[in-house]
């Protein structure tokens, strides 16, 4: 089972994409396993006999926490670009997050602060390592930019916690980031 490529297209269609799929997230991101089992299985050869063990396993063998499988449900834990907004819970960040970006995009983003863009929340980092491997995916010389956000959250602005290498946030003002880390 090449459970990189499942996570991939369970990614595309639990956070962009779940009608193509024929599916319907609830209020909380959340679809049957089932479901989705029945949505994948056509799709390849080699899913024909998908289960919810594979499911397990490919959330077991990820580098990192994507997602939740809970009572017979599954859900993207972040990352969602659908219509429909997913709440989140606010919580306290780390006092130091980072945010790996493009050369290109860092005077905008120290003018105008972080945006979520396409989409729901903007991602961010919790060390220097996790940010250059986002950045890596927008530039081939990253650039890491330094959020005070225990600072920003004293001033009001939401984070949420994503899983233990992403934290979320709705904005993140200019007056929180500082410039770029050589």
């Amino acid at each position: 089972m090449d459970y990189k490529r499942l996570s991939k297209t369970i990614a595309y269609a639990l956070r962009h994409a779940p009608a193509e799929y024929g599916l319907e997230l609830d209020e909380e991101g959340w679809v049957q396993v089932k479901d989705l089992l029945a949505a994948l299985r056509p799709r390849r050869r080699e899913w024909q006999t998908l289960t919810q063990d594979d499911l397990v396993m490919m959330v077991e063998r990820a580098s990192k926490s994507r997602y939740e499988l809970q009572d017979g449900r599954i859900r993207a834990l972040y990352g969602h670009s659908v219509p429909n907004r997913i709440p989140k819970e606010p919580s306290e960040p780390p006092e130091i997050l980072y945010h790996g970006t493009s050369p290109e995009a860092v005077n905008i983003i120290l003018a105008e602060g972080l945006k979520p863009m396409q989409r729901q929340y903007i991602h961010l980092a919790a060390d220097q390592e996790t940010a250059h491997r986002v950045g890596s995916r927008k530039s081939s010389r990253p650039v890491l930019l330094k959020i005070h956000a225990l600072e920003a959250h004293r001033a009001g602005i939401a984070f949420y916690h994503g899983n233990d290498e992403t934290w979320l946030a709705d904005i993140v003002p200019p007056q929180f980031i500082e410039r770029p880390i050589d």
